[in-house]
């Protein structure tokens, strides 16, 4: 008999769902209205410490009402981490705007602030903003990454769609910058099955933020359109999910932590192998655990995993070796291709146990002893 399949990272649900889902269909309140809208926005808040927060459709939705609000237009330059989601990126083709790549740090596997400077310090044409990617739920070096931003006038965009409950300093990420974004897309450590945050220190920007949101219709009785917008709401429905899986984010984070120090403990001593590095004074949700091979093949491990059942997959592919940007300017040091090319993201859900560790690390040493 088939060993049910691991997944990489699967939905987690807390056990008080569906009892919140009946309060919704209770109260009739299934739109982008309703009580656990309010209430998942505030869980947000008070969690991250972000004064405002605006629950929307997607995490991509949420990057796209950020660049419109900070007023980006076609023709403008936005600088990006290389090393990302494409869900990343997106929202800066919907404004017909310039993605420029940034290069990843070792230290970090984030963005490096070297190269983010260094750009910055040699461009004749300033970019209006910068969206940071926190990796994998671990912080970027965001401390100095805001200070560079805040010297030379960049807007700061922290995706942390992969981050929640990721800290620097004991600060969340995502509440350094004028805007961070949350995810909770189906795999993602806290899941509504699709979703996203907006969150900001500025008030008037979520308000405007949420106007666009629901169509940019103005304070009339009838509907009056001044302005063009999206419906990019999230539904009551899902924030009721949201809210209960809200109530457990520290239970997943520590989860997701020990299955990390699960594979550290059992791969430790395979001197080819080396783990996503977590900065000082940093603490990462350890989303996906994920690896780097000096010299076996990452895709042959994957497919011995396949064979047992068990999802991994390949780090992500750098943006600017896509070839939908095979234009577009990058600031590049090697890094993230060399990790992209070494790379493996480990089985990381929070329903797994020690022993599933066990059997999915012995199949890497098995495989690794081939080589």
């Amino acid at each position: 008999m088939q060993k049910d399949r691991i997944f990489l990272s699967a939905p987690h649900m807390s056990g008080k769902e569906q009892e919140y889902i009946n309060e919704v269909f209770k109260s009739n309140y299934i739109a982008p209205l309703g009580t656990f809208i309010d209430r998942f926005e505030k869980d947000i808040c008070n969690y991250t410490k972000a004064p405002y927060a605006l629950a929307t459709s997607s995490g991509t939705a949420a990057l796209h009402l950020a660049l419109r609000i900070i007023g980006v237009k076609e023709g403008d330059d936005i600088l990006a981490s290389t090393f990302t989601f494409i869900g990343s990126i997106n929202a800066i083709l919907y404004q017909n705007a310039n993605p420029i790549f940034i290069d990843s740090d070792k230290d970090s596997w984030n963005l490096s602030p070297k190269l983010l400077n260094k750009y910055l310090l040699e461009s004749k044409k300033k970019p209006k903003a910068l969206i940071l990617t926190h990796l994998y739920g671990m912080s970027a070096d965001i401390e100095k990454i805001a200070e560079i931003c805040r010297v030379y006038g960049v807007y700061l965009i922290e995706d942390a769609a992969e981050s929640l409950g990721a800290t620097h300093n004991a600060k969340h990420t995502g509440t350094f910058g004028d805007f961070g974004v949350y995810s909770f897309n189906g795999n993602k450590i806290l899941t509504t099955s699709g979703g996203g945050m907006l969150v900001s220190h500025n008030r008037e920007w979520i308000e405007k933020a949420k106007f666009y949101a629901t169509q940019a219709k103005e304070p009339y009785i009838h509907y009056e359109h001044k302005e063009y917008g999206y419906n990019y709401r999230m539904s009551n429905i899902l924030a009721a999910v949201g809210v209960a899986q809200m109530e457990v984010i520290e239970n997943r984070v520590a989860k997701k932590r020990e299955i990390f120090e699960w594979y550290r403990d059992a791969l430790y001593d395979i001197e080819e192998i080396n783990f996503m590095p977590e900065l000082k004074n940093s603490r990462g949700n350890r989303w996906l655990s994920t690896i780097t091979f000096e010299k076996t093949d990452p895709i042959l491990v994957m497919e011995a995993l396949e064979k047992i059942n068990v999802e991994s997959r390949p780090l992500w592919k750098p943006m600017h070796l896509q070839p939908l940007f095979s234009n577009a300017k990058n600031y590049l040091n090697g890094t993230s291709e060399e990790l992209y090319k070494k790379g493996l993201c480990l089985a990381s859900s929070t329903t797994m146990t020690k022993s599933d560790v066990k059997m999915i690390t012995n199949t890497i040493k098995s495989q690794i002893k081939k080589r």
